[in-house]
């Protein structure tokens, strides 16, 4: 059995604890993974009792306080020194688990991750990643979120985190690194994309330049980077997107009788096609650039996207992502 341990932070979702539990416990039944559940202890309990966990390594550690979605992140890593993410963090710090998931905040996620564990030396900010499906298999996007006002300089150590990621977790053996711009061409762009593509030009690996938003899914790019204020557009945009088209699709095949047999004729394309876009597929998003391992889930995470965030968190922290990237910085 493998020895690295995930720390769940159970008490953080909107559905909290029982979705974060159910999807814990078929991670760790699914794919042998030693878990620690991070909350209220009894009812923590409560949850993990309506399931079978027997012959499981799960462990529950108390955590009496709780992160609210509307707490500021640094008030609440502050003030709230019990909370469930606070101590999930302090968990890895210790030794005692490896990688870090939560549905929870993810400001105090992210913030959690920089106070206790620090950022990898010659990181300035932490990033969140995300991974969109793209028309030949996954595209690794960041900034999703987490640092709304950025320097080139910080832009350039999300393209080294993203490359490092992309080669070591997603298997892609020389990614694709391209700067998110309004066009491809060099005289495109603004003042920070101009600056960060000069300094990405003499990158030792795969920077391929300028892409435009829709290469972020035709499958001609592997990392895109941008800073976090452009990143969680469009983030929100693509969910947006990807839900409305479920909506029209539903409501077209209800609408008109030989459209619903063609439903049932094609069913099956249609589940693989809401099988590509549906999150939950892909778990979490990574936080680089803090010093361990942590996987930011939405806070509607169901249990299939906990499931596989715990397993991208377990396999980041088998793969030693960290270490490898602080070798490319010191390389």
């Amino acid at each position: 059995m493998s020895r690295y341990v995930v720390a769940v932070d159970v008490m953080g979702g909107d559905n909290a604890p029982a979705i974060e539990v159910e999807g814990a416990v078929a991670a760790a039944r699914r794919w042998n993974i030693p878990l620690i559940l991070v909350g209220d202890a009894d009812r923590v309990k409560t949850e993990l009792a309506k399931h079978n966990s027997k012959g499981l390594d799960i462990t529950i550690h108390h955590a009496s306080e709780v992160v609210g979605m509307m707490d500021s992140a640094s008030d609440a890593i502050r003030k709230k020194r019990d909370s469930s993410i606070r101590v999930a963090f302090e968990l890895v710090k210790s030794g005692a688990a490896h990688a870090v998931v939560s549905a929870g905040n993810s400001g105090a996620t992210m913030a959690a991750g920089m106070f206790v564990l620090k950022r990898i030396p010659g990181i300035d900010r932490p990033a969140i990643a995300t991974i969109f499906p793209n028309l030949n298999d996954q595209t690794l996007f960041l900034d999703a979120g987490g640092n709304v006002d950025c320097k080139a300089q910080h832009l350039v150590q999300f393209a080294l985190m993203g490359e490092v990621y992309a080669r070591n977790v997603l298997h892609k053996e020389r990614p694709r690194v391209g700067l998110l711009s309004n066009g491809e061409e060099e005289c495109k762009g603004n003042e920070l994309t101009r600056e960060t593509h000069a300094l990405l030009k003499d990158a030792p690996y795969n920077y391929i330049g300028y892409v435009e938003g829709r290469d972020i899914f035709r499958g001609q790019v592997d990392v895109v980077v941008c800073d976090g204020f452009v990143g969680n557009i469009v983030l929100k945009a693509a969910e947006g997107l990807a839900d409305t088209l479920m909506t029209i699709l539903r409501r077209e095949f209800a609408a008109h009788p030989l459209a619903k047999l063609g439903y049932l004729l094609a069913r099956p394309a249609f589940a693989a096609f809401k099988k590509r876009v549906d999150y939950a597929e892909y778990g979490g998003a990574p936080l680089l650039g803090i010093d361990g391992t942590g996987m930011i889930c939405h806070g509607g995470s169901n249990a299939k996207a906990v499931m596989n965030a715990v397993r991208m968190a377990h396999e980041s922290a088998q793969l030693k992502v960290n270490d490898k990237l602080v070798a490319q910085l010191n390389g």
